[in-house]
């Protein structure tokens, strides 16, 4: 059956989910990705993606060993990921360090915390599947989710535009023009963290770092400001996460690592040709 097929197939809601999914993800992607891209911190997008294994590990953990039974993966991933957001914003703000050597020792230690609680947990748990996920698990509860996140990062940004547009570019001119630019980090702090969340927890955190970056790279070459940036990497968004899901359910391959193949194939593609135009 082809996925077109699949996809007005009333026995497959499954598939129809997973389209939803990459939709309403494309839009998250598309307005955090560029935010993040612009302010040169799209490597904390990795961090927290990379902590929360830390949660999950030993949310799975704590479950295993009856300490508290029932605990979803979600709810430790969400408590580490706060954290991690936490830890970043107090360390570049109050301790003056760079939030990439903050992103980087976080990054670590959390990864590293995760795979020690899943080694320890009785039982087998498969970490590539948290790293990479399963857009064709997504339930109609998840999407609820993934809309209502939606709703509220669309609004934030929509409202808040010119002070998210000031402090990405210029941070020390919109503190002169009375922009609290350190509310504004941390608040993009803890949008992305809870995004990320449940993003990984739905497409795996490999690509949660490709689709924040690729299609935003992307755009870059086109936008001339961040409201097009983040028009652009939405649309990309949506449309790499098609046609992997296309290629994936034909090949019969792993969808969230094809999605990730074939924006990463795209972004060297306009890369390459943008450097030979140049040239």
């Amino acid at each position: 059956m082809s996925f077109f097929a699949a996809l007005f197939d009333p026995s497959m809601p499954f598939v129809r989910n997973a389209f939803m999914a990459s939709l309403l993800s494309s839009l998250l992607f598309g307005v955090l990705g560029s935010v993040v891209t612009v302010k040169r911190i799209a490597g904390l997008a990795g961090s927290i993606s990379h902590a929360v294994l830390g949660g999950i590990g030993l949310a799975l953990f704590l479950d295993a060993r009856n300490i508290i039974p029932g605990l979803p993966p979600i709810v430790g991933a969400l408590v580490f990921a706060i954290l991690a957001a936490a830890l970043i914003g107090v360390v570049s703000l109050k301790a003056k360090q760079r939030e990439d050597t903050v992103i980087n020792a976080i990054w670590a230690i959390g990864m590293s915390i995760g795979i020690i609680f899943i080694a320890k947990t009785p039982g087998y748990a498969d970490p590539m599947s948290y790293l990479f996920g399963n857009i064709l698990l997504v339930t109609s509860g998840d999407l609820y989710m993934l809309a209502a996140l939606d709703v509220i990062v669309v609004i934030l940004a929509w409202r808040f535009y010119p002070q998210i547009e000031a402090s990405a570019f210029d941070e020390e001119f919109a503190k002169t023009r009375g922009v609290k630019t350190d509310v504004v980090f941390l608040v993009l702090l803890a949008i992305t963290a809870v995004s990320v969340v449940l993003l990984q927890t739905f497409v795996g955190i490999v690509m949660v770092i490709a689709m924040l970056t690729l299609p935003t790279g992307i755009a870059g070459y086109f936008a001339k400001n961040l409201r097009g940036m983040m028009l652009l990497s939405t649309i990309f968004s949506f449309v790499f996460s098609f046609v992997g899901l296309s290629l994936s359910w034909q090949l019969d391959l792993p969808s969230g690592a094809v999605v990730v193949l074939v924006a990463g194939v795209a972004f060297l593609a306009v890369s390459g040709a943008k450097i030979k135009h140049r040239a």
